[in-house]
């Protein structure tokens, strides 16, 4: 699929707003993993931007932060992504991209709709970053899986609930009014109305 320039651009956009959401962190005594808000900007650049813009401007964080840029939390290089969080990140961008691809086959309209929505930014932006990100915190600290669940998965579960319900509240009203096909320059695409 040929990129269009507003599409690029809004990518760029949605990968500063990643890397700000990043600045907002909340460290947590008994874990290396802070409560930050990444994974709304994650759920937003799949939701607002789709399957192919969503996953590029989460690609491009996480590309220039394995070459040193300081994008995550003010640091980078690989030793960020090799670190005890390098699982989590990782995972963002195929969040980006599975949240884009199922978020275009449902009608955001109603509650029906609404709730379709955040049952997808729950799976896929929140509960699929675990996947790998759970596995490689035991691996980066030599723990067995269960203490990983608890240091990088049980305290944040409800922070992801309510991160889910604002990503679908911001983007359900967003997208009958600006969907993706329009933010992104490439009307050539099947447009889903919400009436339909």
């Amino acid at each position: 699929m040929k990129l269009s320039l507003r599409g690029i651009v809004f990518s760029a956009l949605m990968a500063a707003i990643l890397v700000l959401f990043g600045y907002i962190s909340i460290p947590i005594g008994f874990s290396p993993v802070p409560i930050t808000l990444q994974t709304l900007a994650v759920m937003l650049a799949g939701g607002l931007l789709g399957p192919l813009y969503g996953f590029l401007s989460v690609t491009m964080v996480v590309l220039l932060t394995a070459l040193g840029f300081p994008l995550l939390h003010g640091t980078g290089g690989l030793a960020v992504l090799l670190g005890p969080t390098g699982g989590y990140v990782m995972m963002w961008p195929f969040s980006a991209l599975l949240i884009g691809l199922l978020l275009a086959r449902i009608n955001i309209k109603g509650v029906a709709g609404f709730l379709l929505a955040f049952v997808v930014f729950e799976l896929f932006g929140s509960l699929l970053v675990y996947v790998s990100g759970v596995p490689w915190l035991a691996y980066a600290y030599k723990m067995d899986i269960p203490e990983a669940m608890i240091q990088g998965f049980y305290p944040y579960i409800i922070g992801d609930l309510i991160k889910a319900v604002f990503a679908a509240i911001i983007i359900a009203p967003v997208r009958m009014v600006f969907p993706p096909q329009r933010l992104t320059g490439n009307m050539h695409s099947t447009v889903i109305k919400a009436d339909s």
